[in-house]
């Protein structure tokens, strides 16, 4: 049973700004380390740190709460499998919350053209 769904769109131009301006530092309070290490070695980096950015609003407004209630931006991250799938590795008080909310699957679709990039973030309960 589907209990949440979220959407979040934002601009490259608006996330290379933010990192151009405070570089490692909003890095390293934004995105996991992982999500870091996939970023940084792909040629138009700004265009995956979005695409991770738009999810990690997505998800918090599945879940309702935006980032109130404790909800760091590295609670949420997105990783990739092998075929290059994303998907949801959700921790501290994001993962309370959402435990208590009844989730028990969270689903991510990313995309982006050279100007934005979105998220699509759905949050499930057993039935």
């Amino acid at each position: 049973m589907i209990i949440g769904l979220g959407m979040d769109i934002v601009s490259i131009e608006r996330i290379e700004a933010l990192l151009g301006e405070h570089g490692d530092r909003s890095k390293e309070r934004l995105f996991s380390d992982e999500e870091r290490a996939y970023c940084e070695v792909l040629p138009h980096a700004a265009l995956h740190f979005a695409a991770r950015f738009a999810a990690k609003e997505a998800f918090v407004k599945a879940l309702g709460t935006g980032f109130d209630q404790g909800i760091q931006w590295r609670d949420i991250a997105v990783v990739n499998a092998p075929g290059g799938k994303p998907s949801l590795t959700i921790t501290g008080k994001a993962l309370e919350i959402m435990q208590t909310q009844g989730v028990t699957r969270t689903h991510v679709s990313l995309t982006h053209d050279p100007i934005h990039a979105a998220a699509v973030v759905i949050l499930e309960a057993a039935d």
